[in-house]
């Protein structure tokens, strides 16, 4: 074995992988969450592709992509892959006052002081990673005290929402004015639309859905067969079948919808200085500081960064290596745990300077993991695959969402098949304090909100248990109560209850 597969841990014994293996499970990591090279601008960025900034931080989220899946590649050596963060860009976007949600914190925040916010997160981030009580980092002690019900509900809670994130890319899944979502109207092929934007357009909601379909049975049939590379192949036949449905736009291989060939004039205006540029725009706070009063909105947006990155990540990692030998201890602990971690927070540090939002692990990287991917070298593929991309965007963008959504899907099957036989349902305290991280890390779309629920909820119902009992032992000298909630445990239940009822508005 060479320096260059020893440096990136691959082993294709110990591992059980080849070369082909790791190369393939790398593309089609990125193949999942290439989108994220357009829709990170649209999402920071009120006026879209009018916005003279947005090819600028087009490159700034391919270069965010590429450093921090390099990181896993070669400090972590392990199968994922990072970006900037869907949920943390749109609260980007509101603290510039852009993005889909347009919402406000009260002060008129510049895009250079919201990348400071990141920045500082990332520091605080660097250091909890760093930091070690007993010979364990703040992260590591974090993961260690939760309880595990939760942290095996956190796999399959993961594993949906991957999956319902596949659903919403195909329209398969649709709003509803009565019942807030739906499944698509089958019956709509063309006169009417929803509204299901992606690098590639307006479709049909049905033809998106059919085409998302196609490939996902398509993955399942392969994988059934023991085909190799079922998930690229099911992504790439989706591709075509959407080409007589026309939601693959073939056009965008002459560039269009903000995607450019002109990729020399991009990099002109990331580099220069100037209204064109994000890059290093965090040094602005400087000569500028932060809006007069706004000190304490600042903190709760740092600590809110910093919850979301560390625990989206959390779950992430363990939602994608959980269950699987090669990649996790029996407790269901990535290997290379703060290693992991510290990428993440390297990552989020350079992003911030490179003019992008928080880059956190990406929960595509299961689409990787369930293609074969054990090594950095699936890693190093994904990010070559960012480093192309951002000199033929064209080519990628004409892989609709919707073929990217059947990979996602399929991974949802998956780490439900895997990973729902590890909750014990038996026990009715961790059986509730389980289903309300897997519900809720759904319908609030959020890994995040899932965790702090399922933490909150068991902490409380056990403590209020154990009371109970104990003033029952206490009367009937019978059946003493074991205290079984770390202190760990209470602390992150504190600072989700202060997450969730403090509000970071003036």
């Amino acid at each position: 074995m060479n320096k260059f597969a020893k440096a990136l841990g691959f082993d294709p014994v110990a591992k059980k992988t080849s070369v082909k293996t790791e190369i393939v499970a790398g593309i089609v990591t990125f193949l999942a969450m290439a989108y994220i090279l357009t829709v990170n601008p649209n999402q920071i960025l009120y006026a879209g592709t009018a916005d003279a900034r947005w090819s600028s931080l087009f490159i700034a989220t391919a270069f965010g992509a590429i450093i921090g899946t390099l990181l896993m590649a070669f400090l972590a050596k392990m199968p994922l892959a990072q970006a900037s963060g869907m949920g943390l860009n749109s609260m980007m976007g509101g603290i510039i006052g852009g993005g889909v949600s347009a919402f406000s914190y009260g002060f008129e925040f510049t895009i250079g002081q919201g990348f400071m916010m990141v920045l500082i997160s990332g520091i605080v981030f660097l250091l909890l990673s760093v930091i070690k009580i007993k010979g364990k980092t703040f992260r590591e002690l974090v993961f260690d005290g939760m309880p595990v019900s939760v942290r095996s509900a956190i796999s399959v809670g993961i594993g949906l929402f991957i999956a319902y994130i596949g659903f919403q890319n195909a329209g398969i899944i649709v709003t509803n004015g009565y019942t807030q979502i739906s499944l698509v109207d089958f019956t709509n092929w063309g006169d009417q639309v929803v509204n299901y934007s992606s690098a590639t357009g307006t479709w049909a909601a049905a033809k998106t859905a059919v085409v998302a379909f196609s490939g996902l049975f398509l993955i399942a049939i392969l994988d059934k067969l023991k085909v190799k590379g079922s998930v690229i192949i099911g992504i790439l036949g989706a591709t075509i079948v959407g080409i007589p449905f026309g939601v693959t736009d073939l056009s965008m291989l002459g560039g269009g919808n903000g995607v450019s060939w002109k990729f020399w004039e991009n990099f002109a205006n990331f580099f220069s200085v100037g209204e064109t540029s994000v890059f290093g725009s965090f040094t602005s706070v400087f000569t500028e500081g932060f809006p007069a009063g706004s000190l304490f909105t600042v903190i709760m947006l740092v600590i809110t960064m910093c919850m979301i990155d560390m625990f989206d990540t959390m779950g992430t990692i363990v939602g994608c290596c959980g269950g699987n030998r090669v990649l996790s201890d029996e407790n269901d602990k990535p290997h290379n745990y703060g290693k992991i971690m510290m990428s993440d927070a390297i990552a989020t540090c350079t992003g911030a300077m490179l003019g992008t939002s928080t880059v956190t692990t990406f929960v595509e990287s299961g689409t990787g993991v369930s293609a074969g991917g054990r090594t950095g070298l699936t890693a190093f593929s994904a990010a070559c695959m960012f480093f192309l991309a951002m000199f033929i965007m064209p080519i990628f963008a004409t892989i609709p969402s919707a073929a990217a959504a059947s990979a996602l899907i399929y991974v949802g099957v998956l780490m439900m098949k895997n990973n729902v036989k590890n909750i014990d349902f038996s026990n009715a305290i961790k059986a509730t304090s389980a289903f309300l991280t897997i519900v809720i890390m759904i319908l609030a779309y959020s890994i995040t909100k899932g965790i702090g629920a399922g933490m909150v909820s068991y902490t409380l119902m056990s403590i209020v248990s154990y009371l109970i009992e104990l003033i029952k032992y206490a009367i009937t000298k019978k059946d003493k109560p074991e205290w079984n909630v770390s202190i760990v445990a209470i602390v992150v239940s504190v600072l989700f209850c202060v997450y969730f009822f403090v509000p970071v508005i003036l």
